[in-house]
């Protein structure tokens, strides 16, 4: 599948009502813009499409023609996994960051998550990524984009919604690095309004919302060390008007809920409205969505931890943090890079 292949993201949601309705399983991924999508029928069977959700996959070694000796090779040291070319420019982004600080400033937004790209090299193929990494979720289009993502946006099962915002990252090999990190005014300002943003946003289509678990660590390694990041467990009974047997309206409650609110902000309209003036570029399936429905139950995830091939051939690893008015521009800038990494088998 190529970019001239995919779907209008108003095609995808139609297609997840239908066959959500019909109990057939199926994978889609939807845009930051919502304008493009991604929809695969039998997806467990597809070539076009790998993805992995949860103990859910439909790719192996063999089926992806990957070398476990010539891969090993290639791996010798981690620098050799993925090496950085050109970090983002620091007088670009602080004149992003300015940009935003100043929507902070005028009350355009309280929280707004900035991103930027960084020009890596590898010699593992997207194919070869997906097969070797290790996070919860992951979806690789071939020869345009792979992303290993470690943030759940939503599951539906048995009429209730849950979503897990990832707000906070921290080197775990810092002294007193979860300490720290937890008890960081910003990082809990940060982390108390994505919470509220996305019990909002769950409330929409719930009767009833709850916290059940606020501000747990989860240890991540990769392939330059261990980091500590923050997530939070938001629930919701879906209102009986989409809760069906027949799982009619999937479609609608998901694209209800974007874009994901951990990837943009809060209040939505004017933060979308900053966030483009920022960063000047669309984003595309970086902070988009995507998921699986097995006839039962949907998981999905938000697509952070992004790589992707530009048109001249080079690749690009997107990453980004959310900007409060208590932020520090050298602090977010080194945060960009802290998440530039393969998550270790």
């Amino acid at each position: 599948m190529y970019f001239s292949d995919m779907i209008k993201a108003s095609e995808v949601r139609e297609l997840m009502n239908r066959y959500g309705s019909e109990k057939v399983p199926f994978l889609f991924a939807i845009d930051f813009e919502l304008e493009r999508g991604i929809f695969e029928m039998n997806p467990l069977e597809s070539n076009n499409v790998f993805f992995r959700v949860g103990e859910v996959e439909n790719y192996s070694n063999s089926k992806q023609g990957i070398n476990n000796d010539q891969s090993d090779k290639s791996n010798n040291t981690n620098q050799e996994l993925l090496k950085i070319i050109t970090p983002p420019d620091k007088a670009e982004y602080k004149k992003s960051y300015d940009i935003v600080m100043a929507g902070l400033m005028r009350g355009d937004t309280y929280l707004i998550n900035l991103t930027t790209l960084t020009e890596i090299k590898t010699p593992l193929s997207f194919e070869q990524i997906i097969a070797r990494t290790n996070s919860p979720y992951a979806l690789c289009i071939p020869d345009n984009f792979v992303c290993f993502s470690p943030e759940r946006f939503v599951r539906i099962e048995n009429g209730i919604i849950t979503t897990c915002p990832m707000k906070g990252t921290i080197d775990a090999t810092i002294p007193g690095a979860e300490d720290k990190i937890m008890t960081d005014y910003k990082e809990i300002c940060e982390h108390n309004t994505i919470t509220d943003l996305l019990r909002n946003d769950i409330g929409a289509v719930s009767k009833r919302v709850w916290v059940e678990r606020f501000r747990y660590t989860d240890r991540i390694l990769t392939d330059r060390g261990e980091i500590i990041q923050v997530s939070s467990d938001i629930r919701g009974e879906i209102k009986d008007e989409f809760k069906c047997e027949s799982k009619e309206r999937l479609g609608d409650i998901i694209f209800s809920l974007l874009p994901a609110g951990s990837v943009s902000g809060a209040p939505k309209p004017s933060t979308l409205r900053l966030i483009s003036k920022a960063e000047g570029r669309a984003r595309g399936f970086y902070t988009g969505i995507f998921g699986y429905f097995d006839g039962e139950t949907l998981d999905s995830a938000v697509l952070i931890r992004f790589i992707e091939k530009s048109y001249d051939g080079k690749l690009y690893y997107r990453s980004g943090g959310g900007i409060t008015v208590n932020s520090n521009w050298e602090s977010e800038y080194d945060e960009v890079l802290k998440k530039v990494y393969i998550p270790a088998k």
